[in-house]
């Protein structure tokens, strides 16, 4: 998702396991060209493991997850490098941007119960109600002024 807009980016669909979202946000990480400016990774606590944020930083991203810092685990695999930057809160306060898709595409979209079955046509159905809410969150920039 896009920090700036709160436009969704890049949607993906993938069998769930204990690594699965974390292998997805590498793989998805790959995917993107080079550019000059170096991109954040916003993410919650679940996504604070070490293979995680060697991916983003191989990728050129830095990560800004959530430390996971609960009684079970008094480590982060982010450090302070990471944590004392200003952007670092700005990512962690941007992060409410995806529950709210998520939330619209629960509640308008159709995905709280979903009535595909298989791999290809829940994926449409994801990337499809993904795109509606693109349709929908540009309309209500357009008509705040934000985007022109």
């Amino acid at each position: 998702m896009d920090n700036r807009y709160g436009l969704i980016v890049a949607t993906d669909v993938r069998a769930p396991g204990y690594d699965a979202e974390r292998d997805v946000a590498v793989s998805m990480l790959q995917t993107l060209a080079p550019r000059a400016r170096r991109r954040t990774l916003g993410a919650d606590t679940g996504y604070d493991s070490a293979a995680l944020v060697a991916g983003a930083r191989a990728c050129g991203v830095t990560p800004h997850v959530a430390q996971n810092m609960h009684a079970r685990k008094l480590t982060s695999a982010i450090d302070d490098r990471t944590t004392r930057h200003a952007g670092y809160a700005i990512s962690q306060m941007k992060r409410k941007l995806v529950e709210e898709a998520f939330g619209w595409g629960k509640t308008i979209g159709g995905l709280r119960k979903l009535y595909h079955r298989g791999h290809a046509s829940v994926r449409w159905l994801f990337a499809f109600t993904n795109a509606a809410y693109n349709l929908v969150r540009m309309r209500t920039l357009i008509r705040v002024g934000v985007a022109t």
